[in-house]
């Protein structure tokens, strides 16, 4: 590796750099994508013992991608901006002869059989893919009580979101680029947003779901947890698309999303609900968004006062849990209840509320849920993107948290400004946006019409240039 090759703000800390930064790098052969991954195992060995964020280290496989890339490199075939790149995989995703738990004991033992389709575009690409990353059991809300939870690097004291929390820990704390997640009700945004990351939950079914386990079908976005707007967009750019193993995979065509314009937001509209942003969501989140709105407003963008659909979104909130634990029960069919003593007790409680919703209840559901997607369709006529916080409070404390359960105010507050969007699959792209009076990040939420994941790159992107909270990186020297 050229050490002086590289420049200043790379030499300091490499691994905490942004994927694009590091890739061209890669590219232009200033640094080497076998020295890159040793690296990246030695941080992962000195940090993830306090961390815990991931479940499945493989690092002979990654040494191995790495030796290739750099053979393909040196011989001229240089593949794009992740090859040679160390990635991670949320451990829904499965990777062929390993195993993908999905944070459950049961599939803990079982090898993959097979690559999911966003794995293999992510190899075809020459990524180097770490491992598996650790989450809660079964995608839901709560991890499995025989697995230790990842921990915040920001803070340990600190909640890591759910239910992508092995994917958001290991992208802050230094010990992957960037990772794969997925998002049923928040489980993206959540973790960002705790973090200070950047995530995209795409359109549903902008990117397959062949070959991740499921949670709930309909409602399951897979996607991506980075550290800024250009990184997530290289991500997902290699992620989406048909594929022929997944019907439910859209068809559109996937745009360059990393040829980003730059420049003037003008011409593209916000909206902003004060009502719906402002209604028992506390002063620090309010000034955050007032902060961003006006940054926006700065770089061009106009913004436009909208009524969202509140009473519809919180019917949705109240529809979401039943809705979810109906399509579960399908997903665990094979193994619930047949193995429930192997079940964690939030999960398996999940499962039994699904068998027992009745077919008529169910359907007035997804009646509910139909009618809520045309009303916010038709919000998109006049906008090109909706702006709210990603949840109406500042980060929480584990301490919070753990009563979680017994609060069923605070889950309706977490789930107002996701689970919508899940019900509705429109995408969303979560950003860093400031900090609370403790120092932990917190994050802003875009929302656009389906398909438009390049208008949301586009206003992400913006931001991030004229703000410095992406740039942000936790002091976990001492944890190591």
């Amino acid at each position: 590796m050229n050490e002086t090759a590289l420049p200043a703000h790379a030499q300091a800390d490499l691994l905490d750099q942004d994927l694009t930064c590091v890739a061209s790098l890669i590219q232009t052969r200033d640094i080497s994508p076998v020295e890159l991954t040793h690296r990246q195992l030695q941080r992962i060995e000195a940090r993830d013992g306090a961390l815990r964020s991931y479940a499945c280290i493989t690092a002979e496989l990654a040494l191995q991608a790495a030796h290739n890339a750099e053979a393909e490199i040196h011989a001229g075939r240089y593949r794009g901006p992740l090859h040679g790149v160390p990635i991670a995989l949320k451990d829904l995703c499965r990777q062929q002869n390993v195993p993908a738990s999905a944070g459950m004991t049961i599939h803990r033992n079982a090898p993959a059989t097979h690559d999911a389709t966003v794995v293999r575009r992510l190899r075809d690409a020459g990524a180097v893919l770490l491992g598996q990353l650790q989450m809660t059991e079964g995608a839901y809300s709560d991890h499995h009580p025989a697995i230790t939870p990842p921990r915040n690097p920001w803070n340990a004291d600190y909640w890591t979101g759910i239910s992508s929390s092995g994917s958001a820990v290991a992208t802050a704390a230094g010990l992957c680029f960037a990772a794969t997640a997925s998002d049923t009700g928040g489980s993206i945004r959540w973790p960002c947003a705790a973090t200070g990351l950047t995530g995209i939950k795409p359109t549903w079914g902008r990117v397959s779901r062949h070959g991740t386990i499921e949670l709930a079908a309909s409602l399951d976005h897979i996607g991506v947890i980075a550290r800024s707007v250009q990184d997530a967009a290289v991500m997902l750019e290699t992620m989406a698309g048909a594929d022929p193993l997944d019907p439910t995979a859209l068809q559109a065509p996937v745009p360059r999303y990393t040829q980003l314009p730059a420049g003037s937001l003008h011409g593209l509209r916000i909206g902003i609900d004060p009502d719906w942003n402002g209604t028992d969501v506390d002063a620090q989140t309010q000034r955050m968004l007032a902060s961003a709105a006006q940054t926006f407003k700065d770089l061009g963008a106009t913004l436009v006062p909208v009524r969202f659909p509140i009473t519809d979104g919180e019917q949705a909130v109240r529809d979401w849990a039943p809705h979810c634990a109906v399509e579960a029960a399908v997903a665990h069919a094979d193994t619930y209840p047949s193995r429930r003593a192997e079940y964690g007790p939030i999960l398996a409680a999940v499962l039994d509320a699904g068998h027992a919703l009745s077919g008529v209840d169910y359907q007035r559901l997804l009646l509910r849920r139909m009618a809520l997607r045309g009303k916010v369709d038709a919000l998109f006529t006049g906008i090109d993107a909706l702006l709210t916080p990603v949840q109406p409070m500042p980060p929480l404390s584990l301490h919070t948290i753990s009563t979680l359960g017994d609060q069923p105010e605070l889950i309706a507050a977490l789930q107002r400004y996701t689970c919508v969007f899940d019900m509705t699959g429109h995408p969303c792209l979560t950003l860093p946006a400031g900090q609370c009076d403790t120092g932990m990040p917190m994050g802003v939420q875009l929302v656009a019409a389906h398909l438009a994941e390049m208008t949301l790159f586009t206003l992400g992107a913006a931001l991030q240039a004229a703000t410095p909270w992406h740039l942000r990186r936790p002091a976990i020297e001492a944890q190591a």
